[in-house]
């Protein structure tokens, strides 16, 4: 989506207003012995009282309202009855609609006490999320967003999954430019239009490269196996930076 009225804009962010509020709530509500159902349920109870719709649920027919990954899970993770448990990653992606316009947001959380080390890869996932969406503005080259993660995740010694890309949002889940790399390529020729709305959503891991999709036909898991994290924005492209429209309130 490029947004060209103010009215699109208000849009964009009341339905990115709920999603993060639905993240945030969900991350205060996780305890040591919660199903990831029950988490589920959480999300969808605030998403239904707020008007909205999930988006994997409505586009993909996603067994969940929203995504739950925990540990060796990286992404898509179906709510069920896994417990979690203290010392646990959880991954939450929270994507709705409301009015025809859909945000996408994600975050992942400590459980308690983590390891040293995962500890730290969760303050630089934030980072590289940050880091990403410092380089989106008007008529810049959307690989600048992968060039500058891609320094960092280097330079701290992090891997990227470089098959679970940023994209286009606004008008659906999915949208144009489609698949945004937030790793290095070459041959990237696309630029970032005024008022284009995209996520920022890098997935750094401390060796992992590819994800491949586990037996339920929805689930991701990291080739090699490593700790993953993600965090997401839903940003729109201006001339004077990034606008992110999915911050609570």
């Amino acid at each position: 989506m490029t947004i060209t009225h103010e009215d699109e804009l208000d849009g964009l962010k009341a339905i990115g207003r709920i999603v993060a509020n639905t993240l945030q709530a969900m991350g205060r509500a996780m305890e040591p012995g919660m199903t990831t159902a029950e988490l589920d349920g959480i999300g969808r109870g605030l998403l239904d009282r707020a008007g909205a719709v999930s988006a994997p649920q409505s586009t993909y027919g996603f067994p969940g309202a929203t995504c739950i990954s925990v540990n060796e899970e990286i992404a898509h993770g179906v709510p069920g009855g896994r417990v979690i448990r203290r010392g646990d990653l959880v991954n939450i992606d929270v994507s709705a609609s409301k009015d025809g316009y859909f945000a996408d947001t994600g975050a992942t959380f400590r459980v308690g006490r983590v390891h040293p080390g995962l500890d730290r890869l969760c303050r630089d996932g934030r980072r590289a999320m940050q880091v990403g969406i410092a380089q989106v503005r008007s008529d810049r080259p959307l690989s600048a967003i992968g060039t500058a993660i891609g320094r960092f995740a280097a330079d701290r010694g992090y891997t990227l999954i470089r098959n679970l890309a940023s994209h286009g949002v606004g008008r659906a889940l999915h949208e144009y430019p489609e698949e945004i790399a937030t790793w290095p390529v070459r041959g990237e020729r696309r630029r970032m239009a005024r008022g284009l709305v995209l996520t920022v959503e890098p997935f750094l891991s401390t060796g992992g490269h590819w994800a491949r999709q586990g037996g339920d036909g929805w689930t991701l898991y990291s080739e090699p196996g490593a700790p993953v994290v993600q965090y997401e924005h839903t940003v729109v492209a201006t001339d004077r930076g990034a606008v992110v429209v999915t911050l609570p309130g």
